[in-house]
């Protein structure tokens, strides 16, 4: 009987027991069933010109002593830009106007979602004299998304483009819009403060907006940017995207189609 034990107690594995043996028999790592029709790619080392330095210059701190003065938002700094320290070194800056909580939850983005703050009626006058303050040649204002205003925050897009005006004429003003959906006129109120440059970015192709952009629509802000000519056709316009979110080189292409038609 004890033979009988012995051998039901055994493991039938040859060389069980063995820690070297049973490390060389253990099985492969499982992975995922989507992953296992992918190649077995090694993990690449980052190249030097992709690294960046820890903020910390003397200039970068006069920037952010400025910027905490007149308590503004920055893109730079709410998005998690690792371009910070370079950027704000020279004194170039991404002011975020209309609070630093969006209405909206883009899967790309680093800004908060929830909902927003009333607006601040001294921002205009506040990032106006930042800009002065740093003595920008061009300065760039972004903003949340505030589906929550009957306008999307578009006459408060138009007071920052006036006051930065009047503090700094020689300053070139470039904005980046949100797409002001379903806001009847509020397009127009923005072109006719006359910025120098109209982003808008589409950020994807059309194909992943329902999961990288689900609260936009693609062609939506295609006529955006068509519709920003049509009111003033001296504005500059421009658009941006990311890539390396799963889109096909086909659909790339498209999209510039599109931007260029």
């Amino acid at each position: 009987m004890a033979l009988v034990l012995d051998l039901l107690n055994r493991d039938p594995r040859p060389n069980a027991g063995n820690p070297k043996s049973e490390a060389a028999q253990a099985p492969a790592e499982l992975r995922h069933p989507e992953k296992q029709k992918r190649p077995e790619n090694p993990i690449l080392r980052k190249p030097d010109w992709i690294r960046v330095k820890a903020p910390g210059s003397p200039k970068w701190a006069e920037t952010q002593k400025i910027v905490k003065a007149e308590k503004l938002v920055t893109v730079c700094e709410e998005a998690g830009c690792p371009n910070i320290g370079e950027c704000w070194e020279k004194k170039h800056a991404t002011f975020m106007i209309m609070g630093d909580t969006c209405t909206r939850a883009c899967a790309f983005c680093n800004v908060k979602t929830g909902v927003p703050q009333p607006l601040d009626p001294l921002e205009p006058a506040k990032v106006a004299q930042a800009v002065a303050k740093l003595g920008l040649e061009h300065v760039v204002i972004t903003s949340v998304d505030r589906d929550d205003l009957k306008d999307g925050g578009a006459q408060h897009f138009a007071q920052v483009i006036r006051a930065i005006r009047k503090a700094s004429p020689g300053t070139t003003i470039e904005i980046l819009t949100p797409d002001f959906l379903r806001k009847p006129g509020a397009l127009e109120v923005v072109v006719a403060a006359k910025p120098d440059v109209f982003n808008h970015n589409l950020e994807t192709v059309p194909g992943k907006y329902l999961t990288v952009r689900p609260g936009a629509r693609y062609f939506h802000s295609l006529r955006l940017l068509q519709r920003v000519k049509e009111l003033d056709p001296t504005i500059f316009t421009k658009s941006g995207i990311m890539v390396g979110l799963g889109e096909e080189r086909n659909g790339i292409l498209q999209l510039m189609d599109d931007l260029r038609s």
